[in-house]
């Protein structure tokens, strides 16, 4: 069987882990060709940093598209993340429409807008508008708690955070069980950190936990992405993705805490690579 291949449209930092820099060797640990789409360069990331140095590719985006469409690529999956602006967004969409294979591409879309209540500081409301009209493309969507809460239109202190809660958000955001909804940093009780799930194709939603480490770390929500991603494309279902995600960046958290490294720099995830790999 040929390697399967993801088309990723994230930004790339040169220092800092996150996005296309834990992407690409995740999807490549786990057996897939990471086809990277870069939205834009930065020095480091914008988390912890200050005075980086950022390019944007915006005009490059549907140059590159036209030469792979030339090119007759096809993708096994489709995976977005962080948008810079309304227009890479309906680049982005136009991107899934003319590369999406009806039944064989699975896209996933990562819709990072904020945490913790609030929206980056790069986002306006009509960038989370732009965002949530893009990710009804999607067969898949990873939201954050603050990202769902953007996405259905209601206050973040209007989430419910007990089982029953989750499981309704879920399937609310499933736009009636039109896509699956994949729902990060959900916890049950203070020890416990995970995920709930609505599965689309089953119509089931669950709840995957796991041990809380002691520390947060940016750039875990794309680490967890590109594990999902990579694990659905290799043909796992929905759930056993998403208890592969949420072990990897457990094990990460775990390996990482003990080292003290700064958050901004994310996890210590390269020597626990080869734990990805299906041979």
């Amino acid at each position: 069987m040929p390697t399967p291949r993801v088309a990723a449209i994230h930004d790339l930092s040169g220092f800092g882990r996150c996005s296309l820099t834990v992407a690409i060797p995740v999807l490549s640990a786990m057996g897939v060709q990471c086809c990277p789409l870069p939205t834009a360069f930065l020095s480091t990331h914008t988390g912890g940093f200050t005075g980086y140095t950022f390019l944007d590719m915006t005009d490059e985006m549907p140059k590159v598209a036209a030469h792979w469409k030339e090119l007759g690529l096809h993708f096994d999956a489709i995976y977005s993340g962080f948008m810079g602006s309304e227009r890479q967004m309906a680049i982005t969409a136009e991107f899934i429409r003319t590369f999406r294979r009806d039944g064989s591409t699975v896209v996933v879309v990562d819709p990072v807008m904020g945490d913790h209540g609030q929206s980056y500081a790069t986002y306006t409301p009509a960038m989370c508008d732009a965002m949530a009209r893009m990710a009804t493309l999607a067969d898949v969507i990873t939201p954050n708690l603050t990202e769902a809460a953007f996405m259905l239109g209601v206050p973040y202190d209007a989430l419910r955070t007990d089982e029953a809660g989750y499981r309704r958000w879920v399937e609310k955001l499933s736009l009636g069980g039109k896509r699956s909804v994949v729902l990060t940093g959900v916890s049950l009780e203070p020890t416990k950190i995970g995920a709930a799930c609505f599965d689309a194709r089953s119509g089931k939603a669950e709840i995957i936990q796991t041990t809380f480490e002691t520390r947060e770390f940016h750039g875990t929500g794309d680490v967890f992405a590109s594990v999902l991603t990579g694990a659905l494309v290799g043909g796992r279902s929905l759930m056993e993705a998403v208890s592969d995600a949420v072990e990897f960046v457990r094990e990460c958290a775990a390996y990482s805490a003990p080292q003290n490294l700064p958050v901004r720099e994310g996890v210590d995830f390269e020597p626990l690579l080869w734990k990805l790999h299906r041979g």
